[in-house]
């Protein structure tokens, strides 16, 4: 089942594949003069594993932003004695010219390039090398390949503005292709004579002319006998085309579908169009009429259609032309026309956009080759999962995927493909999908993101990514997350929903993650960049979750991470914090975010002399008597302050507050605490903690830390006893209690 299928791990062969190619000069190649690659010379491989290793390559350079492609790819297989090439599939910009030629001695027997814009009419001359052997060839796409470059005889002025002009290719033809039988030629340019193209081939079995406008088709019946497959997508046809498909008998599969926002087509399909079809063509397995308007009514009476089950029984098709079929057909495209909300359709297999069925069979069928229907047909998806639910989730998953793959740079399937991938991966369908699904997922995700600027898709993208548990199952692109989200947050113009979505994921991924997570995330910039924002919110006097999301990113990437403490002071976090408290004073959750992160700098005792000012030491002690979100304040005020008595009565540089008045109110405070409180906190280490109870320089940070570790010992008993125990509390505990210095209270409290 498909469940299986998606669950079952990439074979050995994919996984060595996917190490070579991200590894070439370690495994197959070597460096020659620091530049090209070159094959070791006791390597030989055959083409089960050469066409792997290209059809990879180019399915790598196209969806994986982070894998660099080398320009002398391909002439490691310039030499069919030690690389065979059998059947490979190139696409898009990736393949050049000098491409090809490199492979030009290869048996190639299946070729398929699809929209290499830029190969040029240097490859036509290199498609002659695989004449012999090449029984599949597609040159879907590929809009300059007929073009060469004509150098003007005489240099005139405009040689500088245009020394190569782009001619036409008139003479070239399929001559001497003599096993050629599967070809596509859709989007072919405008001015090449395709009959005079074709004529040399003996016997065609699958022509697809995609796009390509042709007045007169005569010349098909020249292989009546041997056509089994006719893609005629977009073209505009007229009774004279009708007429000579009706006599390709041996066809199996019709495709005269049209895409109906294009353009202005004549043609409508009559009853007596699918009648002929019917009757002629006996053979037909599969055909597709989407996007056709139909002249005139083709469906049974609705009296007549019999209720009860659905049926695919050619006697009982709701589409009367079809009642004459032998068998049901195996695929039906009827997407964006009426017909595909009949009752009963004779085919095993329908595009439409009826109900989620017809839909998902639209996107496999289209995605390929044409994204301008695919987009629409996601679309309908992206409605089927929002509003119901979607019974064929792990297919959908898939197709969706396998579209944005597909096209990366098409803004209309990025835009409605992302927004499907949100509906598709919230919380309801978790159970139903695999971490390798969820991870192809996150891939597609990040794509999107780095390809496109566009709020629309930006904003799916970081909607998407909140349906994941964070940071866990984005850890295996961790940095890669961080860098783009980061890159969204700096821009100048920023959509403040997208803002407050990529602040809060910022903030989740920096919270319980190592701390050499945190140190690469803040030599990426995270502090500085979370201090602009906070700069911005304050200019504009909003305190928003933006400003606290800040705030808490902040609080969590300086955790016991002293590199980006110091980077918090040294960009004047300090008086960003100060400014904050000043212009926000009723805003509790703000307050408790800022002094837990101010706690964390207080840990560093390399950093503590930078809050000795009487300002900032006035600022805490009087944030001991703050009852903002319940004690978190003041708890994490005194924390501050223990931290700074903790280095002594030398390392008090100044005269007011007085040490003695700050430790009084140090003590008060504590005692007004509620010993069980339950906390807004989480404690990864109690190391910072333990670290004040071995002393007799300040009594009161022993006190606190003890008050600390009794509370949360207490109230969260299954989370932090164990803590306490493996960090080493338990002897620390013993130890003080016999201690001299520390106060009666203290000692009970350990006890």
């Amino acid at each position: 089942s498909l469940k299986m299928a998606s669950d079952s791990p990439e074979s050995l062969m994919t996984l060595c594949t996917d190490y070579c190619l991200r590894n070439l000069e370690g495994t197959l190649c070597y460096l020659l003069d620091n530049e090209t690659l070159r094959l070791h010379p006791d390597i030989f491989l055959p083409s089960e594993i050469c066409d792997k290793l290209v059809n990879e390559y180019v399915e790598l350079v196209k969806t994986d932003s982070i894998f660099e492609p080398h320009e002398s790819f391909f002439t490691l297989f310039s030499d069919p004695r030690s690389t065979r090439l059998a059947r490979i599939h190139l696409r898009e910009h990736i393949v050049q010219d000098q491409d090809l030629e490199a492979i030009r001695k290869q048996d190639l027997i299946e070729l398929y390039l699809t929209n290499c814009e830029k190969l040029t009419a240097k490859s036509l001359q290199t498609l002659v090398s695989f004449s012999h052997t090449l029984i599949s060839l597609s040159l879907f796409g590929c809009c300059n390949i007929f073009y060469e470059e004509e150098n003007p005889g005489g240099c005139e002025d405009d040689c500088l503005v245009n020394p190569t002009r782009q001619v036409l290719v008139k003479d070239f033809t399929f001559e001497g292709f003599s096993r050629l039988r599967i070809l596509n030629l859709g989007r072919l340019i405008e001015g090449v004579n395709v009959e005079t193209l074709l004529r040399p081939l003996a016997s065609l079995a699958a022509l697809d002319l995609s796009g390509i406008q042709l007045n007169d088709v005569g010349f098909l019946t020249q292989w009546k006998d041997s056509l089994v497959s006719l893609v005629l997508y977009n073209m505009d046809l007229s009774e004279e085309h009708i007429q000579v498909i009706a006599q390709l008998r041996k066809l199996r599969h019709l495709d005269i579908s049209r895409d109906h926002l294009s353009s202005y087509y004549k043609f409508k399909l009559t009853r007596r169009v699918l009648n002929l079809f019917v009757e002629n063509l006996v053979n037909l397995t599969s055909l597709d009429i989407s996007g056709h308007t139909m002249l005139e009514n083709c469906t049974i009476p609705s009296m007549e259609e019999k209720m009860g089950q659905t049926s695919i029984e050619p006697a009982k098709s709701s589409i009367a032309p079809f009642r004459g079929l032998k068998r049901p057909l195996q695929f039906l495209g009827l997407f964006e026309t009426s017909l595909c909300r009949l009752t009963h359709i004779p085919a095993y297999k329908v595009s439409g956009d009826k109900n989620e069925e017809q839909v998902l069979n639209a996107i496999e069928a289209y995605t390929e080759h044409r994204p301008e229907i695919t987009s629409r047909a996601i679309n309908l998806l992206f409605d089927i999962a929002r509003i119901e639910r979607c019974s064929q989730l792990l297919r959908a998953l898939q197709l969706v995927i396998t579209a944005l793959k597909c096209h990366k740079d098409d803004k209309n399937i990025q835009v409605t493909g992302s927004a499907a991938l949100f509906y598709l991966t919230n919380s309801e369908y978790r159970m139903e999908q695999s971490v390798k699904l969820r991870r192809q997922v996150i891939q597609v995700v990040l794509n999107g993101m780095e390809s496109y600027q566009e709020v629309t898709v930006q904003r799916n993208c970081c909607l998407t990514l909140c349906n994941f548990s964070i940071p866990e199952e984005l850890e295996f692109q961790y940095r890669r997350v961080n860098e783009l989200l980061l890159n969204i947050l700096n821009q100048s113009r920023q959509d403040e929903s997208i803002q407050r979505i990529a602040v809060h994921l910022c903030n989740a991924l920096v919270c319980q993650v190592d701390n050499d997570h945190k140190e690469a995330v803040g030599k990426m910039g995270f502090v500085m960049t979370m201090l602009k924002l906070i700069q911005k919110k304050l200019a504009d006097k909003t305190c928003d979750q933006v400003m606290e999301f800040s705030w808490s990113a902040l609080w969590n990437i300086t955790d016991e991470t002293p590199d980006n403490c110091e980077m918090f002071l040294n960009y004047s976090g300090m008086k960003l914090f100060l400014e904050c408290l000043k212009e926000f004073p009723e805003k509790q959750e703000l307050h408790r975010n800022m002094l837990g992160l101010l706690g964390n700098v207080a840990e560093v005792k390399e950093l503590r002399p930078q809050l000795m000012t009487s300002q900032f030491i006035s600022v805490f002690s009087n944030l001991l008597e703050s009852k903002a979100d319940g004690i978190e304040v003041s708890y994490n005020a005194c924390g501050v302050l223990s931290h700074i008595m903790f280095d002594g009565p030398e390392a008090w540089g100044i005269c007011e507050p007085h040490r003695e008045e700050v430790v009084k109110r140090m003590w008060a405070a504590i005692q007004s605490w509620d010993i069980n409180s339950r906390r807004n906190i989480n404690y990864r280490s109690f190391e910072p903690i333990l670290r004040l109870l071995p002393q007799g320089i300040s009594p009161v940070s022993q006190h606190w830390a003890t008050w600390a570790l009794y509370n949360l010992v207490s109230v969260y008993p299954d989370k932090y006893c164990p803590l306490l125990i493996k960090e080493g509390g338990i002897p620390l505990l013993k130890d003080m209690i016999k201690m001299a210095s520390a106060r009666q209270e203290t000692k009970e409290m350990a006890r």
